[in-house]
């Protein structure tokens, strides 16, 4: 199936999830690095801004990937693509949470640490599911492409 959101016959959507999904792991990683007393304080402000990375790139990731599931007819590729969108959208939901919860007088750094857990969890999830779309459905690869696996 090939998708509206390409440019020169290649998809958009997976050369953009590469920046939240490494940006939040790594946000993950800094934080770990910190609360087991391998680095500074500098480590959480670092942990921060990639979050915030993270959610950008997300938003940015998530334009074509709403254009690729619109152009999906496949019934059952169809429902794993809303679930791959809406573990994604919990995802970005858990990030903006931590956020907010850092920006708090009374923030505790396991909390954080707990959601960012969870966020990149989640997102192995979604990637299975985005990898499900496009190994085993086809969907946003070329024609020719999925006849050479048959």
């Amino acid at each position: 199936m090939h998708t509206p959101a390409s440019v020169k016959g290649h998809p958009i959507h997976p050369m953009l999830v590469v920046f939240p999904v490494g940006l939040w792991a790594f946000s993950l990683i800094a934080d770990l690095i910190h609360y087991w007393g391998l680095g500074s304080s500098t480590w959480t402000i670092v942990a921060y801004y990639t979050m915030v990375g993270g959610l950008i790139g997300a938003l940015v990731a998530a334009i074509p990937g709403l254009v690729d599931l619109m152009a999906i007819r496949d019934p059952k590729a169809r429902r794993i693509g809303i679930a791959h969108m809406v573990i994604n959208l919990t995802v970005v939901g858990l990030y903006v949470g931590n956020l907010f919860i850092r920006n708090s007088d009374s923030y505790n750094v396991t909390y954080g640490i707990a959601l960012s857990v969870a966020g990149v969890a989640l997102l192995c999830v979604s990637g299975w599911l985005g990898g499900e779309l496009v190994y085993i459905y086809g969907v946003a690869v070329e024609g020719r492409a999925v006849e050479q696996r048959r």
